[in-house]
């Protein structure tokens, strides 16, 4: 539900309009969450950033926020910097996978993705992404991925990088799920406290907790030692497991 009479998304095309009249006009993340701050003050900075990359015709991200063709408003320059698109002379914008395959000239805002070794593993970190954040109750009852005005939790932007996944569970905690394909690794530990003070400084409500959670194929010992300090943070081990069904089939007899 909309905190104002118009949605976010409404409201950037404003500030687009003040800020970026022109097209040779640019203007910084910062700049954008002053003018909320002045016009819209009850907007939070994650959800003003996650619709700025909704709106970058370049931004890989900008799939799971459902990007629009009306949307293909601004063109990313780096992870704090925006333009104007310009139809003419920029790449088209990404609105499929196949899009982000295309383009050479995309912000380093988005890790690559870890391939694996193992044939018992996710071949990408970004299938387990995906399943995870259509599978959330299977990691605890009652966990649900983030959604504010057509954004949601899957790489949501926080400070310059994004979270694996932004989920919300049972008690109304944000939940910040960082996702390690192979093993997990004690180094880990400051990712995601630096995400959780994030969300915390910058999303959450007044007196929301904020938490974490590591899954990885496999948790190693320093991991779990690194967090039995941290009560806050919880870690999971993910398995796969596959199932085989014979296919009948209608054999036809030879004449």
């Amino acid at each position: 539900m909309a905190i104002y009479e118009k949605p976010v998304r409404v409201l950037l095309r404003d500030m687009i309009a003040e800020l970026a009249p022109e097209k040779e006009k640019h203007f910084t993340k910062a700049d954008a969450i002053k003018w909320f701050a002045e016009h819209y003050p009850l907007i939070k900075e994650g959800t003003i950033a996650a619709h700025l990359i909704r709106f970058s015709t370049n931004a890989p991200s900008r799939l799971h926020y459902s990007a629009k063709q009306d949307e293909d408003l601004l063109y990313q320059i780096d992870s704090e910097h925006f333009r104007l698109y310009d139809a003419a002379n920029d790449r088209p914008p990404i609105h499929e996978k196949s899009d982000v395959a295309a383009s050479t000239d995309l912000p380093g805002t988005v890790e690559d993705n870890e391939i694996l070794a193992s044939p018992s593993e996710f071949a990408y970190e970004k299938d387990l992404q995906s399943f995870l954040a259509k599978n959330l109750s299977i990691i605890e009852p009652g966990l649900r991925l983030y959604q504010e005005e057509g954004i949601t939790g899957i790489e949501y932007p926080a400070g310059g990088r994004f979270i694996d996944i932004l989920a919300v569970d049972a008690k109304n905690r944000l939940v910040i799920i960082e996702l390690k394909v192979s093993k997990g690794y004690d180094r880990v530990i400051g990712q995601i406290l630096r995400y959780m003070a994030w969300i915390e400084q910058h999303l959450a409500e007044p007196g929301q907790t904020v938490r974490g959670i590591i899954a990885a194929r496999d948790i190693s010992e320093d991991l779990r030692l690194a967090c039995s300090y941290l009560p806050n943070v919880t870690l999971y081990e993910y398995e796969l497991s596959v199932a085989m069904r014979k296919v009948e089939i209608q054999t036809l007899g030879r004449q």
